[in-house]
């Protein structure tokens, strides 16, 4: 049995994990905060898909590092490791989070769900040893100019960066333009119709 998630088909395996991390949120969320308490009714949508949308927005990069930096509770991280492993893709996950208790939460769910492609760096992006990745991912993290000023020590020009971004994500373009270059695509949000995921390629400092 298959289910449809972002127009992919996934196994029923997978599906059941997924749920089975929604699950995890809806427990840990009134201690922790992992999302906005106003969004627990729809995590599924909200979150998930959401998050499910960037792994598909990579499809065509062809990596084995995938770096998620600020991960929170796990978005789009969690969700990345589940459809990799699923799908038998050889991605391994790096999740870097700074707050102690979101990371023990991270790594609650990488046991139960048995993530063996995903680990979690408890620190600050700017001091954590993270290798060159092929993929660097965040959600709802900092402005695109900060964002590449942080990921500058992993990334090199061969780097895919997939950043969720809401309405005004053109004029964080500009700004970025200013000291940086780039190409880029705006992927439009299946989730909110004012956001899109910046696909972004060949990084470098003006």
């Amino acid at each position: 049995m298959s289910n449809e998630l972002c127009g992919q088909n996934v196994s029923r395996e997978t599906y059941d994990k997924l749920r089975a991390y929604e699950a995890l949120i809806q427990k840990w969320n009134p201690s922790i905060n992992l999302v906005a308490k106003s969004t627990l009714p729809d995590v599924w949508n909200r979150h998930i898909i959401d998050s499910a949308q960037v792994y598909v927005a990579a499809v065509d990069v062809r990596s084995l590092t995938w770096t998620d930096i600020g991960s929170g509770g796990g978005l789009p991280g969690i969700v990345i490791a589940t459809l990799a492993q699923g799908d038998g893709h050889q991605i391994n996950v790096t999740m870097v989070e700074s707050d102690k208790r979101k990371s023990v939460f991270l790594r609650t769910a990488i046991r139960e769900l048995g993530l063996s492609n995903a680990k979690v760096i408890n620190e600050r992006i700017e001091n954590a040893q993270i290798p060159i990745s092929g993929i660097v991912s965040a959600r709802a993290l900092a402005s695109l100019t900060d964002l590449f000023t942080l990921a500058q020590g992993f990334s090199d020009p061969n780097t895919t960066f997939l950043f969720q971004k809401g309405k005004i994500w053109a004029s964080e373009i500009e700004t970025a333009q200013n000291h940086w270059s780039f190409d880029y695509d705006a992927i439009k949000s299946e989730t909110d119709s004012n956001a899109v995921i910046l696909k972004i390629r060949g990084l470098s400092r003006v």
